[in-house]
């Protein structure tokens, strides 16, 4: 087991990592002091795999167990779907002394999160990813949300969960698009903040890609271990933390023009990440071998690296609306050669330009 805790003061939880520890969570939940209705949110691929084992052991430890499915997919998170999962909270008896599971990928602890932020002013919740993305990434360091039809994560709120229940044995029912597009966020880290696990990922991908167990946790352990100190440093995004969004300018616009159906977050920020390694080297930041090697490893985790075609106009608002943006400016994160970051301000037509989407 690997044991991380976000230290937040107040605000501070632990992130436990393991192989087969998801029936542990309802005593875990119980040591933490939660008590009322435990409100799981899923989606129905989640739910037919792991939602009896979630439900039992939340019952076995005193709680009275209810469970609420949203739709699967990004598209889905939204505020159609907010509103239902309001409704049922209401019908399940959600009170302030209750909490909610967040249980499943990004889109259900995004969504998950935002509707504990903001059902009766705020309510606890935990945490249990069960994809790679959200057990890298999105479970940890408090960013809640929807979508907007204009743009990704809009709607938001800064809400730290009490508890993050990683169990690697849920990756092995994982769609392999679904793994792949995970490391994304995993080469992330190591491009901005680590050369030695950047260089860890070259050397095992092959053993990563096969699910070996002991590859995972450290692929997890150190994703969360990298995001938790960023955290620790910059809870809301003020300016540190801003580096975790390498990749996700380019990445988020894609996603946006695609509908959220296009494409999945994880292959966004993949081409995203090339296109800001190439951003960086045109800013002097980083050599032309550093690119190749960024996208190299991208491709070796079976991940697109070209953008896709899209109308110049719409793909200028779409970048425009990124959440770094001021006055029509964008803070744009570079990778510093490899295993080190700077920031940059550019408009999107200059970005277009430096990424070399525009000649």
């Amino acid at each position: 087991m690997s044991l991380l805790t976000v230290d937040l003061a107040e605000n501070s939880y632990d992130i436990i990592i393991e192989h087969g520890c998801l029936s542990s969570l309802g005593a875990r939940c119980a040591e933490l002091g939660l008590s009322g209705v435990a409100a799981v949110i899923t989606n129905p691929t989640v739910s037919a795999l792991y939602g009896r084992t979630v439900l039992d052991s939340l019952e076995s430890a005193g709680f009275k167990a209810v469970q609420i499915e949203i739709g699967d997919g990004e598209e889905y998170k939204n505020s159609a779907t907010l509103n239902r999962v309001y409704d049922a909270l209401l019908e399940a008896g959600v009170d302030r002394s209750s909490f909610i599971v967040a249980l499943g990928g990004g889109v259900v602890g995004d969504l998950a999160g935002y509707a504990a932020a903001t059902w009766l002013r705020g309510i606890r919740f935990v945490q249990v990813p069960t994809t790679l993305l959200s057990q890298v990434d999105s479970s940890v360091g408090g960013k809640t949300g929807i979508d907007h039809p204009l743009g990704k994560n809009l709607i938001g709120a800064f809400y730290q969960p009490r508890l993050v229940l990683i169990d690697v044995a849920t990756l092995d029912t994982l769609d392999i698009r679904q793994f792949r597009a995970g490391l994304a966020e995993v080469v992330k880290y190591g491009a901005i903040i680590d050369l030695p696990f950047f260089e860890f990922l070259e050397s095992n991908i092959d053993a990563i890609l096969a699910m070996d167990p002991d590859a995972l946790i450290k692929v997890v352990s150190q994703s969360c271990a990298l995001k938790s100190k960023v955290v620790e440093l910059d809870e809301k995004e003020s300016g540190l933390r801003a580096v975790l969004n390498y990749g996700h300018t380019m990445g988020h616009a894609f996603e946006t023009l695609c509908g959220y159906s296009g494409m999945v977050h994880g292959e966004a920020v993949a081409i995203g990440m090339a296109l800001a390694a190439r951003v960086s080297a045109a800013l002097g930041f980083c050599s032309p071998e550093d690119v190749l090697r960024i996208t190299a490893l991208i491709e070796r985790c079976g991940l697109a690296t070209a953008a896709p075609s899209f109308d110049r106009g719409k793909l200028l608002n779409s970048i425009a609306t990124d959440k770094k943006a001021k006055s029509g400016a964008i803070t744009f994160i570079c990778n510093k050669g490899i295993g080190m970051y700077a920031m940059s301000q550019h408009t999107p037509e200059e970005l277009l330009k430096l990424s070399g989407l525009e000649a």
